[in-house]
């Protein structure tokens, strides 16, 4: 099995219910490793910019106001198969279809406030841990 890294958020809907430290726990809990993590509050343009790939969907300009609605927890997670097994451990988007112990299932409001936010995969994963991180802030 490869180990790879992969970018992780904890969304400000989670921040605002103080469960940045459960959350991590979570991941930690299941075998992945927190090798660089900051708090930002998203400007509009920086959330934008990191959605940019659903600026034509319908649910863009609410999920940017949600974005930049609170602080957010960004992260790079490291482990075997970081990619695969974060989006297992977040469950489904929306939370009435994720699976028991699953983030999104414990954690999450609804599919707008869903808790958390995972790469889905390499390419993926490499551009927004980019989007965040220089490579001197990640340290694993």
């Amino acid at each position: 099995m490869a180990i790879e890294r992969t970018f992780s958020m904890i969304k400000p809907d989670a921040t605002k219910r103080n469960l940045t430290g459960a959350i991590t726990k979570v991941f930690e809990d299941n075998g992945l490793r927190v090798v660089a993590s900051k708090r930002v509050w998203m400007s509009k343009r920086e959330a934008e910019g990191f959605y940019a790939v659903h600026k034509e969907r319908p649910f863009f300009g609410e999920l940017v106001e949600g974005m930049t609605s609170g602080p957010t927890v960004v992260q790079v997670l490291e482990g075997e198969n970081a990619i695969l097994k974060n989006r297992e451990i977040m469950g489904a988007t929306n939370p009435e279809q994720a699976a028991e112990g699953t983030i999104r299932k414990t954690f999450a409001l609804s599919i707008g406030e869903n808790s958390v936010h995972g790469s889905d995969a390499p390419e993926t994963a490499a551009q927004e841990i980019k989007y965040w991180f220089s490579d001197t802030e990640i340290v694993g």
